[in-house]
Parts: C-alpha cells; sequence; structure tokens
C-alpha cells in the first residue's frame, strides 16, 4: 500500500515537488530498483497483454522475460541499476499482511463464481488480483541478474527502507519504487514509474524530499507523522480524516501525540491499542543493511551461462537471448563519460546565496575548493 492518498496530496497542493522526465535524463545514474515491485509490475503487465508466459513444464517465466528486456534497456540508457529484494516483514506490517491475504480470499472466491458464469472480463479482473511475487520468483530473478553482471541486494528487512538508506549515503542517485513510503524512509529522491514508463507511454516521475518537506513546511519527524496519520502499512489511520484534514492537523499541531491531545475523539476516534509509535519507530530507524559495506559491483554477462538458463525448458529464444547479451556489452562500453552537472556547480538564484556558493566554489592558493570533497565520480 506504501502510504495512502500522499501522491494525489502532493499533486494538489505541490505540484512542483514532482518533475516529468524521461529515461534518458538518468544516464550514468546508479539506481536502486523495488526488486518486488518491479517484479509484480511484469507479471500483471504481461498478464493483461494476454496471459502469463511459461515453460515447458508450466511454470511463469513473465517475471524473468521483464526483468531480462528491462534491465536490458535500462542499461542501454546508461543507467546503473541495483535491485534490492524485500527480506523478513515487520511484526507491525502482519495486519497489513493479513488484509491482503483476505482480499485474495475474496477474490479467489469471485473468479470462481465468474469462471462458473463464463464471465471473461470478471475472470480476468480477478485473475490479477491473485497475482502475487512468490520466493521462487525472486530467486530466479537473481540467478538472472547474476548471469547479466548486475548486482541485487537481499534486504534484512523493506526493501524501500534499504534504498532509503542507500540514497541517503550517497551509494546511489534515486530510489525506483510505485510505494511513496520511500519518502517517508527518507529517501532524497524518488523514481516513480521507472520501469514501465516507455511501456506505458507514461513519464517518469522524479520527486525530491527536500521539496516535498519545504512544500509542506514540514520536517522529517513531521512529515513521518503525516505519512502514519494518512494511512501506512504498518498502523490503521483514524476513519474519518482524510489527506487535507490529515495535511491541517500535523501543520498545526506538528506530531500525532498533540493532534490526539486536540481531537474531537467522539467524532474521529484512533483505532483501539494503536501503535503509531511503532510504526514511527520502523520508519525512523529500520532494520537495514549498512550502505558503506555493500559493495555494488557490475560485470560482464555470462552469455552461454543465459542461454543455459533461459533457453530449453523456459523456451527463450537463443537468438535473443545472445542478441541481449551484446546489447549489454555494447551499452558498458559507452557509460565510461560522466554526466555534465557532475562538472559543474548548480548555483542558486538567490543573489546573496550565489555570492556564499561562487566563493565556495572559487579554488584556493593551494589550488583546493573550500568545503568541497573533490570532483569524485557522479552518483
Amino acid at each position: 500500500m506504501g502510504i495512502l492518498n500522499l501522491t494525489k496530496l502532493l499533486a494538489d497542493v505541490i505540484p512542483q515537488a514532482i518533475k516529468e522526465t524521461d529515461i534518458k535524463s538518468y544516464f550514468s545514474r546508479k539506481i536502486a530498483i523495488d526488486a518486488s515491485m518491479c517484479l509484480y509490475q511484469f507479471l500483471i503487465a504481461i498478464r493483461n497483454e494476454g496471459g502469463q508466459l511459461s515453460s515447458a513444464d508450466g511454470e511463469t517465466t513473465s517475471h524473468l522475460l521483464g526483468t531480462f528486456y528491462r534491465t536490458i534497456r535500462l542499461i542501454e540508457n546508461g543507467i546503473k541499476p541495483i535491485y534490492v529484494f524485500d527480506g523478513k516483514p515487520p511484526d507491525l506490517k502482519s495486519g497489513e499482511l493479513s488484509k491482503r491475504q483476505e482480499k485474495r480470499v475474496e477474490a479467489q472466491e469471485a473468479l470462481n463464481a465468474a469462471t462458473k458464469a463464463g464471465d471473461v472480463v470478471e475472470m480476468d479482473k480477478y485473475n490479477r488480483r491473485l497475482v502475487k511475487v512468490t520466493k521462487n520468483h525472486a530467486d530466479e530473478v537473481k540467478q538472472l541478474l547474476s548471469l547479466m553482471g548486475v548486482p541485487y541486494i537481499e534486504a534484512p528487512g523493506e526493501a524501500e527502507a534499504q534504498c532509503a538508506a542507500m540514497v541517503k549515503a550517497g551509494k546511489v542517485y534515486a530510489t525506483a519504487t510505485e510505494d511513496m513510503d520511500a519518502l517517508t524512509f527518507g529517501s532524497k529522491v524518488l523514481l516513480r514509474h521507472m520501469t514501465f514508463s516507455e511501456a506505458k507511454k507514461v513519464p517518469i516521475q522524479e520527486i525530491h524530499l527536500d521539496k516535498v518537506l519545504d512544500g509542506l513546511n514540514l520536517n522529517q519527524a513531521e512529515f513521518t507523522d503525516l505519512c502514519i496519520l494518512l494511512g501506512c502499512d504498518y498502523a490503521d489511520s483514524i476513519r474519518g480524516i482524510g489527506p487535507k484534514r490529515a495535511i491541517e492537523l500535523i501543520q498545526k499541531h506538528k506530531s500525532i501525540d498533540a493532534v490526539l491531545k486536540n481531537l474531537d475523539k467522539t467524532k474521529y476516534p484512533a483505532p483501539e491499542n494503536w501503535n503509531y509509535d511503532g510504526a514511527r519507530e520502523l520508519f525512523t530507524n529500520p532494520e537495514i543493511m549498512d550502505p558503506e559495506e555493500i559493495e555494488l559491483k557490475w560485470t560482464d554477462p555470462d552469455e552461454e551461462g543465459m542461454v543455459k538458463f533461459l533457453c530449453g525448458d523456459k523456451q527463450f529464444s537463443e537468438e535473443r537471448v545472445r542478441n541481449g547479451c551484446k546489447k549489454i556489452m555494447k551499452a558498458r562500453g559507452g557509460t565510461t563519460q560522466g554526466r555534465l552537472d557532475g562538472f559543474f556547480t548548480v548555483l542558486s538564484t538567490t543573489p546573496a546565496k550565489r555570492k556564499k556558493e561562487e566563493k565556495k566554489s572559487t579554488p584556493n592558493k593551494r589550488g583546493k575548493v573550500a568545503g568541497g570533497r573533490g570532483r569524485g565520480k557522479p552518483k
């Protein structure tokens, strides 16, 4: 679910915080991708186009097809993708997972009824709701990524939290996911629609956390409480409080604790045993791997290994697999050129700030830049 209605709230209140761009804008960028979300998109998209692709023994291969071609497309555009897989979900998410399971049971019952009635439209509708990314899907994609020479990470907890930590540490430029809680976890940059923008002919949405906080006039702690109040995976929300009311309450009272002290509890009763504090702690201090200990390495693809893995039982075309390997090798040879913004300082439009920044960017007698970190490679 991510954060309920946060995208709409930002679009309505601070549309300038959402920038629309295309895949070519991220040449030479390292992007952390929410793998589970990505695989779910591939499974849904290919089902919508006319049924799942499968191997000789009937096992689904749509997740492999989507990963193979989409990853090649990212690499061809100069992007360095890192796939991040979910680990164990936190205990506080058990309630949300139970709700999802209940919905799956309801969808299965509805599918059975639609099948009995021969209603093809309803059958397709409920079939989509039953799509689920399994451990086997994830394991096969990890094997494929290794053969493609693309790094992946198995997070100890939520993938979005790990992605956000890597962005904050400067390991990668952005988090690519549809779940807005990447911002709640503190990702400085969020990219939505990254893995399907071209296929669906929609632009990539780039959202910067600092612009969100400035536009809403909130700090990170207040923004976290806003997200919990809107509705997240770790705690129920207060019935009757929508996005507009939620932002008004947080802007006025600054925290959920203060909101509850000033709220009409007869009109807006909080959920029983509402563990908003636990949700706040999960967003603020999630279980992650130390980004500084993560080594990101892209290698040449194992062409013969890919042919062996994807062809045969999985029924991929050997010619297309080998052509895909050639595209990866060609693209890897053309991504050594750095981004222009890695060589130029972007100065503020405010005169006072611009003067200060110009002073910082001027070399001193020793040829060093005041407060600088050197030219380092762009993230």
